[in-house]
């Protein structure tokens, strides 16, 4: 599979600043892909499963384009967030605390994204980052790593609990605890800290900036539908940006044509503004 990335993941910027970077990884097909009568790998197949008799969510994934119109989902199916906005599937928007507008105008220039400068994604901008992410699942923890800026994230499967807000030190990714309920993996994760400077309302969830705060819970159940197809559903519970707590999905597709993870670097000794003409 041929992937095109760049040193900035966001669309906008990399169309506006630079030219795409184009790498071809030697493929190496995996046993335990399902094939059609085709010969080709059966996507709809079941979801394989681990000596436990767990769903396997192991492989490396893609976000899949789909789009919806806002409000169309199903009933009962909360609505597709997009990498640029979590909220597009909103037709009343997200239910903002009234201090956020006036930082969202703030936010309006995408060089203000974190991930503009090299810094770690918000949790949502991971989930939906067109840049692929591998799942490595062990019986004690999770591991995914995300290619894009090099995100590594450990969901502890061992039993132990949730810390309360505050108590560890706040984590790029979040402190995050697993438990399966039946075929759904539910994760909880807390202690967030923001990218640019840890303060409250520094985090971004996405593109647009809509933020998080050192207050946010987030609950994501995933569900690996079939050999193809993995759900997220994702909770935002962060009472000092939010009215209420919210729900989107994050589709991912499985890569089953052998491609493998590719290193991205993305430490130029934070050089960006000066090459945006940002700073001197």
């Amino acid at each position: 599979m041929k992937r095109s990335f760049a040193v900035v993941v966001s669309v906008a910027i990399v169309a506006a600043l630079s030219p795409s970077l184009s790498a071809q990884w030697p493929l190496r097909p995996q046993p335990g892909v399902p094939k059609g009568p085709d010969g080709k790998p059966n996507l709809t197949a079941p979801a394989p499963r681990t000596s436990a008799g767990k769903p396997d969510l192991s492989g490396i994934w893609m976000r899949t384009n789909r789009t919806e119109a806002p409000g169309s989902q199903p009933a009962g199916q909360p609505p597709l967030a997009t990498f640029g906005n979590i909220g597009s599937g909103f037709k009343e928007g997200l239910p903002f605390q009234p201090w956020v507008a006036d930082l969202l105008k703030k936010r309006s220039n995408a060089y203000d994204n974190p991930d503009a400068l090299c810094l770690p994604q918000g949790p949502l901008e991971y989930h939906l980052d067109p840049q692929p992410r591998e799942i490595i699942q062990l019986p004690q923890k999770i591991v995914i790593v995300y290619e894009s800026n090099y995100g590594i994230r450990t969901i502890y499967m061992d039993g132990r609990p949730l810390p309360p807000q505050g108590r560890p030190q706040p984590y790029w990714h979040g402190y995050s605890v697993g438990r399966w309920e039946g075929d759904t993996l539910v994760v909880e994760s807390n202690n967030f800290r923001g990218a640019l400077t840890g303060q409250p309302g520094d985090g971004w969830l996405d593109g647009k900036g809509d933020p998080f705060t050192d207050a946010l819970t987030l609950t994501e159940r995933f569900r690996r539908v079939n050999f193809g197809k993995l759900e997220i559903d994702v909770t935002i519970d962060d009472p000092k940006a939010y009215t209420r707590p919210f729900t989107v999905r994050v589709e991912q597709e499985t890569v089953a044509d052998g491609s493998e993870m590719i290193e991205f670097i993305c430490h130029e000794n934070q050089k960006f503004l000066q090459l945006t003409g940002r700073a001197p």
